[in-house]
């Protein structure tokens, strides 16, 4: 059968374990696969782009945040912000007497990013970031991923079902199953990256 929405995953899922008893779970065995691939796949259809204003020392991250591909200033001159520790943000600060400025570097603490120098004004910023995945749902019957790789949401909750059903017979083909189809996944796309230029191109991730 295809498996182009919510509901028909959730019925391949019942028919590749041959149980009609799971309708509970089943929605978990998705939930937790979502997870492991929002670890695992870095793809171009993951990547967004936010901008705003940074006038303060620290700054929320976006609420569907993953990884950062990267962070900029573009208020006059534009550069690239720098990741660094909160440990050398600290010595910064001590060395500069925490003079605010134009921010040059950042660091992750919590769900924010903490900036330095502090922001001596409101400077304009752009963020470009893999995002989480459109989580599967009633409300949301499809997303990208699965329109392009229903094999990945398929085996990789099927590969969740196994620890729940108490069956270590099956999780090993489907553990491979998974891991190529996240490889052809990140293939896939590092190649349609790359396939303008013919050149190779390094983005660097945070």
């Amino acid at each position: 059968m295809a498996i182009t929405t919510y509901t028909e995953l959730k019925t391949a899922i019942a028919n590749w374990l041959d149980r009609d008893d799971l309708t509970s779970v089943i929605p978990d065995f998705i939930t937790i696969a979502e997870k492991q691939m929002e670890r695992e796949i870095r793809h171009y259809k993951m990547i967004e782009r936010s901008s705003g204003e940074l006038d303060s020392q620290y700054s929320a991250v976006p609420s569907d945040y993953l990884e950062t591909v990267r962070f900029g200033v573009i208020t006059g001159n534009t550069f690239k912000l720098e990741l660094t520790t909160l440990t050398d943000i600290m010595t910064r600060r001590e060395g500069t007497q925490n003079t605010a400025g134009r921010p040059r570097y950042y660091a992750h603490i919590g769900e924010t990013f903490e900036l330095f120098p502090t922001p001596d004004q409101a400077y304009e910023t752009e963020l470009i970031y893999y995002q989480e995945l459109p989580k599967l749902s009633g409300s949301q019957a499809s997303n990208w991923l699965l329109e392009d790789a229903p094999d990945a949401y398929l085996y990789g909750s099927l590969m969740q079902a196994s620890p729940y059903l108490g069956e270590d017979e099956r999780v090993g083909v489907w553990s491979g199953l998974y891991a190529k189809a996240v490889s052809d996944i990140n293939r896939v796309s590092e190649k349609t990256s790359q396939s303008s230029s013919g050149m190779r191109i390094q983005v660097n991730t945070y």
